[in-house]
């Protein structure tokens, strides 16, 4: 069995995760920053920001897809990260000018954070590969990576969470971009370490032939292609429980952290989150990979929609531990993200060709970002009819709901031996 930092004996992996460690904390700082900042000066349509970013990101990969695949995977990343810290420092620059932040620079940065996001992530996979020599390493590789990103978000928020009442929040911002500068410095420095595969023949391939190949490549293989359907619904309901009715519900309640500032409790919570799922990952990154995926996976689906009604239960406490049980049931339902993400990107890395890595990875961005798209796009909507508390509940009954139908749907599904990935 492979340690999770096996995969850190080569000096490419070393740097490939020093940058992706610095470019996830940057994610994550701006995340909890910007939704907060958002949540305060748009309320309840805070959620179209959200909107905005999927859709940006369902346009970036169907819109560059195709051109994507010629760039190097090292150029895109390093494209990607520089792009988001001009953007960042420059609504920061116009925030100090002007003393106030408009919706218009939000949402400008919101644009170009997510073309970034959508550039970067399919370069990563498609790099992944080709620096680990040895396939039985996959596992562990994908394990520490997953590991790096929920790692940000104890490392993140926890920064917010402790920093809040001490520095201004557009600051946050300035972190961030100077996360994104370390990142776009470390994945350089990996150089050109091995060949990347031609591209020619796919460069010029239609937009939607290009993601109808990735949807072709993942429904070959039925978990992935069940994991590819209800994809849009899983990251429309983590979206609208995490990042607008958490911080909704907390603005609501007046719950408030270090210093007696709101957004240091949301930085608590997100960064409770963050440390049961690193270290869910550490366990499960360090698993061989098992032949029956199913149980590990849609167990972590029903985890996650349990703690979501621990959420909205946590706020019938008392006053005083209302903080406490958020940040209880957020770490609860943390552990289900890794059970399930760790075994999907090495399905996907090992049972499809390397040269539809990317253009899978494009069509399931696209699936789960028009689904973020379309519910925060009706969200704000439903807060208002029906309230928060009822939207994070229906949240937490859609994980629960495609758990159980995936459990029922793959109850004898058995994966032959973990492989060399498809050329």
């Amino acid at each position: 069995m492979a340690h999770i930092f096996s995969p850190l004996r080569g000096r490419p992996m070393v740097l490939l995760w020093s940058g992706l460690s610095l470019s996830a904390i940057g994610d994550q700082l701006y995340s909890v920053a910007l939704t907060w900042i958002a949540v305060g000066v748009m309320g309840t349509n805070a959620g179209y920001l959200t909107a905005l970013q999927a859709g940006v990101v369902l346009l970036v990969v169907l819109g560059i897809g195709r051109w994507a695949d010629r760039w190097g995977s090292r150029a895109s990343m390093i494209g990607a990260d520089l792009s988001r810290a001009v953007i960042l420092l420059a609504v920061v620059l116009a925030w100090m000018a002007t003393g106030v932040i408009s919706v218009w620079q939000l949402a400008g940065a919101v644009v170009v954070l997510a073309i970034g996001q959508s550039v970067f992530r399919p370069a990563l996979q498609t790099i992944l590969p080709r620096l680990i020599e040895d396939r039985a390493l996959l596992p562990a590789a994908n394990g520490l990576l997953d590991a790096t990103d929920r790692s940000a978000r104890l490392l993140g928020p926890g920064l917010i969470g402790l920093l809040g009442g001490l520095i201004p929040v557009m600051h946050f911002l300035t972190l961030d971009a100077a996360s994104f500068l370390a990142s776009a410095t470390a994945v350089a420095l990996i150089g050109k370490q091995r060949s990347e595969p031609a591209r020619k023949l796919r460069a010029a391939e239609p937009v939607l032939a290009n993601v109808g190949r990735g949807v072709r490549a993942l429904n070959s293989h039925k978990l992935l292609g069940f994991m590819f359907l209800t994809g849009g619904l899983m990251s429309a309901a983590w979206y609208t429980a995490f990042y607008l009715a958490l911080p909704l519900l907390i603005r609501q309640h007046g719950i408030t952290g270090p210093g007696g500032s709101g957004v240091a409790a949301f930085g608590l919570v997100i960064s409770a989150y963050g440390c049961t799922n690193l270290a869910a990952t550490l366990v499960f990154g360090s698993r061989a990979m098992p032949v029956r995926p199913q149980g590990q996976m849609f167990g972590g689906s029903l985890l996650m929609g349990g703690a979501i009604l621990l959420l909205a239960l946590a706020t019938r406490l008392p006053v005083g531990w209302i903080l406490p049980g958020l940040m209880a049931a957020a770490a609860l339902g943390a552990a289900g993200g890794p059970m399930k993400d760790i075994p999907v990107a090495v399905l996907r890395q090992t049972r499809l060709s390397q040269a539809d890595i990317g253009a899978a990875m494009r069509a399931y961005m696209a699936v789960t970002n028009a689904g973020t798209l379309v519910a925060m796009l009706l969200v704000p909507s439903l807060v208002e009819a029906i309230g928060v508390l009822t939207v994070l509940i229906a949240c937490g009954v859609s994980y629960l709901v495609i758990g159980l139908v995936g459990l029922r749907q793959f109850a004898d599904w058995t994966e032959p031996e973990l492989a060399a990935p498809r050329l």
